[in-house]
């Protein structure tokens, strides 16, 4: 079955702890959190003093997704701070193998994000390092965007990349039962929703709608 994951990102900032609370016991599967730096998308969320204080209101995954510029100085941060996955940009850096290892070192898993404008060919020499492959179905950095349909194509073209390995795609951007069924249909294993899970308050209700 496939597995949800609420972006905080929508979530009432003055009550986070309460919130995760409420998502775990709504049935999530793991809590996703979009940390922005203001560089590489225009706008600014999480520190990991953030992601510390919140490790104590609940034993679920936090999936970190890292839209920063330079993810191999944060990504010590956020490790020592309870992330359970760590994922960066393709684009971020020259270097990725070695920022996957790093995370690796860490006995964290380790993931790649891609831009709706990113071919999916720059995964090839990395699939063994990785653990999950994020496709982002919007344009990084705000909520509430609506889908992109291109992106199935590149989900369905990554699960075939992928082979017999041990990795989950996971998208993110403009969720909803309607695009949530498409994606699955493509081969996502893992959806990120913020808005559609968090509207109306019935986190429950919105979880199941999207399974």
């Amino acid at each position: 079955m496939v597995k949800i994951a609420p972006s905080i990102l929508s979530a009432d900032f003055a009550n986070l702890g309460k919130e995760i609370k409420a998502l775990e016991q709504a049935g999530a599967d793991m809590i996703h959190i979009d940390v922005m730096d203001g560089h590489y998308v225009p706008n600014l969320t999480f520190g990991a003093g953030v992601v510390k204080a919140l490790r104590a209101y609940t034993t679920l995954p936090f999936d970190v997704h890292l839209m920063v510029t330079e993810p191999d100085k944060m990504i010590p941060w956020f490790a020592k701070a309870g992330a359970d996955i760590i994922t960066v940009h393709l684009e971020t850096s020259p270097h990725l193998d070695k920022i996957l290892m790093s995370i690796k070192d860490y006995g964290l898993k380790a993931g790649v994000s891609l831009n709706p404008s990113t071919p999916e060919e720059g995964l090839k020499y990395i699939l063994d390092r990785l653990d999950q492959i994020l496709v982002m179905s919007v344009n990084p950095g705000f909520g509430g965007q609506s889908f992109i349909d291109s992106q199935l194509e590149k989900i369905s073209n990554i699960k075939q990349m992928i082979g017999d390995r041990a990795i989950e795609i996971e998208v993110d951007g403009g969720i909803n039962p309607l695009t949530a069924a498409e994606c699955i249909a493509a081969g996502a294993d893992i959806l990120v929703a913020g808005s559609s899970i968090f509207v109306g308050g019935e986190y429950q209700k919105n979880i199941n709608n999207l399974r």
